[in-house]
Parts: C-alpha cells; structure tokens; sequence
C-alpha cells in the first residue's frame, strides 16, 4: 500500500533568523553574567570594560530634548520599522511547512531487480484516463494515504454525477491497464469552465 508522509520544508532564511537569535541570546547572557558579577562585588569599572553598561548608560543619561529633534526621530522611525519588517520576515520564514512527501513506489522485487514507478507516475496516470472524457476540462491527481484523488473541472453543469462516476471506472480501468495497485479512486468537482464554442453532442 501507499504510506503518504509528511515532511517539514524550512527555508535557508531561517538560518539568518537563527543566527540573529544567537547573538540576542548570547547578549543576554553577556549582561546577565555583569549583573552576577555587581551582585558579587565585583569592581564596576571591571564590569563596565567587558559589558560597557555604565557607558551607555551615561550617554543616554546625558541626551536632553534638544539632542532629539525631527531628523534623528525620523531616522529612528524608519529604522525601527524597517528592523520590525526584517523580523518579522524572519520570523516567518522560520517557521516550518509542513508538505506531502514523495517517494517511488515498489512494483515487484525479485532477484534480477526492483522494479519502481516514480512518484508522479500514478497520478499522470488518472490525469491521462480523466482527459479521455470530452467533458472533463482540467484535472489534478493526488496521491494521498492509501487513495487517490482526482480534482476534475467540467464543462457543464448537466450530467455532472454521471460525468464523474465516468472518471472514476476511468481511473480504475487504467490502474488495472498499467499493472497499478487499484487503490480507492475519490474523484472531487472542483468547478465549471466554460468554453466560447459549442459542444457538440
């Protein structure tokens, strides 16, 4: 039988997002470690070459009202929303999606071989045997666990139930022709398409 799986795809941003996270973290516990260290007793001018806390805390101590006009606002609002975007793209792309694995699928084994079929081979198959009905307009197959499913478009609206049961003894008719495991055929209306000329019946 068919074992449909599901795999997890992460995209190679994710790795700068990562990195970014380290250096959060790592600063994190930089400065949790200085505060440790003040804690013990340890000199603050000995604290403050290795973090540079006081430093910084003195520059923007010393800032007043006059120091902060429209330009450095402007530039800050920018920045800050630019690094918000960036993140937050990051932070997306960090997050896994989650897709059907594919792999081949195993005929028969014997001592002279293996014999496979490749993962799209099936539903091409199903594809082929729905387009041979002339009012089938567009197609999709889909293996999924233990069943396959085809999305079918139509022409029209009449005879769609007979239309689809068509598609389906279809299908199985063409598992069987090429040596296929028959396994349940769902077959799905997805819509109606119509076309500018006329059908002939």
């Amino acid at each position: 039988m068919i074992r449909q799986r599901v795999r997890t795809r992460t995209s190679p941003l994710a790795l700068v997002g990562l990195a970014l996270l380290t250096v959060l973290a790592l600063a994190l516990i930089w400065y949790g470690a200085s505060v440790v260290l003040l804690a013990a007793k340890v000199s603050p001018a000995t604290v403050n070459k290795s973090s540079g806390y006081r430093t910084a805390y003195h520059y923007f101590a010393g800032l007043d009202p006059a120091d902060i006009d429209s330009h450095v606002r402007l530039i800050a609002g920018l920045a800050g929303f630019a690094t918000f975007l960036a993140c937050s793209y990051l932070a997306v792309k960090t997050v896994p999606l989650p897709h059907f694995a594919r792999t081949q699928l195993t005929l028969n084994s014997d001592d002279r071989g293996v014999t496979t079929i490749q993962p799209r081979a099936i539903e091409r198959v199903l594809e082929g045997a729905a387009l041979g009905n002339d009012r089938v307009r567009d197609v999709a197959g889909r293996q999924e666990d233990e069943a396959l499913t085809l999305s079918v478009g139509l022409g029209r609206a009449s005879d769609a139930a007979e239309t689809l049961r068509d598609v389906r003894e279809r299908a199985r008719a063409a598992l069987t022709e090429h040596d296929l495991p028959v396994l349940p055929v769902n077959v799905t209306l997805t819509g109606f398409h119509q076309t500018k000329r006329r059908e002939l019946e």
